[in-house]
């Protein structure tokens, strides 16, 4: 179905005055303004600015972060301003305020693109259809590699970051991460961190990086014949494509996977007639001409690295820093994942 809004959760209400009065002021037009949220996702929030007859939606940071360097605004606007022109699926930014003088924080607004987007079940369309299911599953590896396949020097994103040693940054950067913001004894977790760390993949040629990349962060068509939109811009960087790919495959859950993970936060991949994740791997490598010498690697970062951000946001929610009871039953979830790199590292395999 579309991706509708729905009422602004408690504790994550906008100064609508403030936010009308900014409107009126930056995109010259006047009306009445109503809000409402997206929601999906749990970092970054997204709400839907009804202004009178024209709609936005706007960005901002998370209620109570202490990962202020994942909630960069400015860098986000930046980076779709100069992918736009170049990447057709990045929408367009409309306004930004970098001072917290209207909302408390940083925020932008940007184009709405309207269609459908994949999180908890099939539209019955879809699900009837093994053919387009596959080809749903095509596009989404289609995508990334278009992406990763963009001239970023060109587009005006060369400065966006440090590629050399990115896999090494990564997985030590991952690892403080999950050090500063741990709360339970998870044995797997440092493990995994350790093998990570003895096991850095040669560095491969570097590309615009989205680090975020799944079916709930990209919008199709109607007809799931095109992606119309890539979402959730926070983490985009320079560095090794197949670390993006990793992330990727580590959202991927399939039907014979443990059912912790077959739940609404992993999304629809495990329905018939999906891709399994060696599938998507061989369509990505060989429609991006890329080498691999170790998909297990890519993986097993990925899955440590997700690990990392759930437990961020339930550090969060431990600490009383936001109210979501959705974010209570995450470290469940981490456990899981931890639990899963150890298994692909063992049979060195991401089946």
């Amino acid at each position: 179905m579309e991706d509708t809004p729905a009422p602004v959760r408690p504790g994550e209400q906008l100064d609508t005055a403030a936010l009308a009065a900014y409107l009126d002021r930056e995109l010259g037009a006047h009306g009445a303004v109503a809000i409402e949220q997206f929601p999906g996702g749990h970092s970054n929030l997204t709400y839907l600015v009804h202004h009178g007859e024209r709609e936005y939606v706007l960005r901002r940071p998370p209620f109570g972060s202490k990962v202020k360097s994942a909630h960069d605004m400015g860098r986000e606007v930046a980076v779709l301003s100069k992918l736009a022109p170049v990447f057709d699926r990045a929408p367009r930014v409309l306004a930004y305020c970098s001072e917290p003088d209207v909302l408390g924080v940083p925020f932008y607004l940007m184009e709405r693109r309207r269609g459908v987007i994949l999180r908890r079940d099939l539209p019955p369309e879809l699900a009837a259809d093994p053919a387009k299911i596959r080809r749903a599953c095509e596009l989404l590896i289609d995508a990334l590699v278009d992406l990763h396949a963009v001239d970023y020097a060109a587009a005006g994103l060369g400065d966006l970051g440090k590629p050399a040693g990115y896999i090494e940054r990564q997985v030590r950067g991952w690892s403080e991460r999950y050090a500063g913001s741990q709360t339970d004894d998870i044995p797997a977790m440092t493990e995994t961190a350790g093998w990570l760390a003895q096991h850095l993949q040669p560095e491969g040629a570097p590309a615009l990086i989205h680090n975020d990349f799944k079916f709930d962060n990209v919008i199709f068509d109607p007809s799931f014949e095109r992606i119309t939109g890539v979402l959730d811009w926070e983490m985009a960087t320079l560095g090794d494509p197949l670390m993006d790919l990793g992330t990727s495959l580590s959202y991927w859950v399939q039907a014979d996977d443990p059912p912790v993970f077959h739940q609404p936060l992993f999304g629809v991949t495990s329905r018939t007639g999906m891709l399994e994740r060696t599938a998507l791997a061989a369509r990505y490598l060989q429609r991006s001409d890329r080498r691999c010498e170790s998909l297990v690697f890519y993986y097993a970062f990925g899955l440590f690295k997700t690990a990392v951000i759930l437990q961020q946001i339930y550090f969060r929610y431990v600490q009383g820093l936001t109210r979501d009871e959705r974010f209570a039953p995450f470290i469940v979830v981490v456990r899981a994942l931890a639990e899963r790199a150890r298994i692909a590292i063992a049979r060195q395999s991401i089946a």
